[in-house]
């Protein structure tokens, strides 16, 4: 079984959302000890413990409070024998993008994501695309991608002539992400929509696609195609448009 650090990495390796607490001080001789730890979701306590199930129990229902919250507090949990003082910390989960093909456009996409708060996953299953190149470790299987989806999760294929392009976007429309991009014009991935209809992919899952991908900026270069997309991501995710901000007037300034 892992321990509470080793779990609490795995978790935030995957953009997860936890809660983990903390004793930071003991009254009485309850069954606890300064330095226990209980790694929580809002619902599941997932490793450690405070020391006791009353102790574990009261944790958990304050955590999706202090999810909520989003910033670290105290709580106090008696017992019949004494005491404890935890500290409660939430960690927020991180939105996952995940980008698939190892192609210029993705390098931008990687090198900028984790600017825009995104947790960027490479997918490449064709190894000499990731030779002599300064590529970041990029996941090598499609099923291997599955431990590392998140919970909020937006996707881009980049290179629409990868030969498993179908089995990419399955898994991760098993995962409802909020935005899945397919680089290339209607002509070039058309026949991706339909293998993917023949899959059994319902048409409101078809329609989510966006191929081409991209706010209309007249991008050319891959630096610009993907400036294009991250702000169709950013768009997506903040429930915007993606238009011009427009001047708002009052009365008296027109």
């Amino acid at each position: 079984m892992p321990s509470v650090e080793e779990a609490l990495a795995e978790r935030l390796a995957r953009g997860e959302e936890v809660v983990l607490a903390t004793v930071i001080r003991v009254d009485g001789q309850p069954p606890s000890r300064p330095g226990a730890k209980l790694l929580m979701s809002r619902t599941a306590s997932l490793a450690g413990t405070l020391g006791c199930s009353e102790f574990d129990s009261a944790a958990l229902t304050d955590a999706p409070q202090v999810a909520d919250s989003g910033a670290p507090q105290l709580r106090t949990y008696s017992h019949d024998l004494g005491s404890i003082e935890a500290y409660l910390e939430p960690h927020a989960p991180v939105p996952t993008l995940v980008v698939f093909g190892a192609t210029p456009v993705a390098r931008s996409l990687l090198d900028w994501a984790p600017e825009l708060g995104f947790r960027a996953v490479l997918v490449e299953t064709r190894p000499d695309r990731l030779r002599d190149q300064d590529w970041p470790e990029a996941v090598t299987s499609v099923p291997a991608l599955e431990a590392l989806m998140g919970t909020e999760v937006y996707a881009v294929h980049t290179d629409h002539d990868a030969a498993d392009i179908v089995p990419a976007l399955l898994a991760v429309v098993a995962h409802r992400p909020r935005f899945i991009g397919l680089v290339g014009s209607r002509r070039h991935t058309g026949h991706h929509l339909e293998a993917l209809r023949a899959k059994g992919v319902g048409e409101e899952v078809i329609n989510q696609i966006q191929t081409p991908v991209g706010l209309d900026l007249g991008a050319l270069t891959p630096a610009e195609i993907a400036l294009s997309i991250l702000a169709g991501v950013v768009a997506k995710r903040r429930g915007r448009s993606g238009g011009w901000l427009e001047l708002t007037r009052t009365a008296s300034s027109t």
